[in-house]
């Protein structure tokens, strides 16, 4: 049995990456995917892909209204959400000598400001029982130099769960966060570093991993299905480490 059938499931930031993983699988699981992006040309490829009747919605979190007319096309033609994966996110490095206030802000108004207010805007078409996903990072607790802002955006998201979790339970809305290690997905291309740069800083990192990879975003995806669905009818407010022992070892 398909363990997503039937359900409403939106996912921000769809059109790559972990996103569009989850995407395809919670569509092949069976539920409705609804998927979010800034850019109207992946959007619509990501759509294609993902197959299932999908749906894609140009949408920047950063921009509460464009979170407005998201859940308000949402609303219109389905009339509910069962899951919801907030997920995108932006990763830039930052080292604490160099970071500007555009670096700060950038990152805060993405991955904190959007995250918050796409829980609080999808908060009325959430059905009582159903399922909040948060996408946080192995950096909310393991401190890599670098990242100090992006470490404390993603320190937030965590945080998030926690009190979502006792503020939501009378309406049993289950609250979790997925924490990814080093995943082969976009986001290091988008670092802004020379690409050079980038396979160093990609083999250094691999190397702290106990299982001596970067991840896959299937894998986050199953994850992420896990949460979603009934199999995790008893997980709440939970840190949910795809790392390959990295922050455990």
């Amino acid at each position: 049995m398909s363990k997503l059938a039937s359900k409403i499931a939106v996912i921000t930031g769809g059109n790559s990456g972990i996103g569009l993983a989850t995407a395809k699988l919670f569509a092949a699981e069976g539920a409705q995917v609804i998927i979010t992006g800034r850019r109207a040309a992946e959007v619509e490829k990501a759509t294609k892909d993902i197959g299932h009747n999908a749906v894609g919605i140009i949408s920047d979190v950063s921009k509460p209204a464009d979170l407005d007319k998201l859940f308000a096309e949402v609303k219109a033609k389905f009339g509910r959400i069962d899951v919801l994966f907030a997920n995108a996110g932006i990763a830039e490095l930052g080292p604490i000598g160099s970071i500007t206030e555009e670096h700060f802000d950038k990152h805060f108004n993405i991955n904190v400001k959007g995250l918050l207010f796409t829980v609080q805007k999808a908060l009325a078409l959430l059905s009582d029982g159903g399922s909040i996903i948060l996408n946080s990072s192995v950096v909310n607790t393991k401190g890599m130099g670098g990242f100090t802002v992006y470490a404390a955006t993603k320190a937030a998201v965590r945080s998030f769960a926690r009190t979502w979790t006792a503020e939501l339970k009378d309406r049993k809305i289950r609250v979790n966060v997925v924490s990814p290690g080093p995943i082969e997905t976009p986001i290091y291309e988008k670092m802004g570093l020379p690409e050079k740069q980038v396979q160093e800083f990609g083999a250094a990192v691999a190397g702290m991993v106990p299982l001596g990879r970067f991840g896959k975003p299937e894998e986050i995806a199953k994850a992420a299905l896990f949460l979603a669905s009934d199999d995790s009818s008893y997980v709440a407010g939970v840190d949910l480490y795809v790392d390959g022992g990295m922050v455990a070892v």
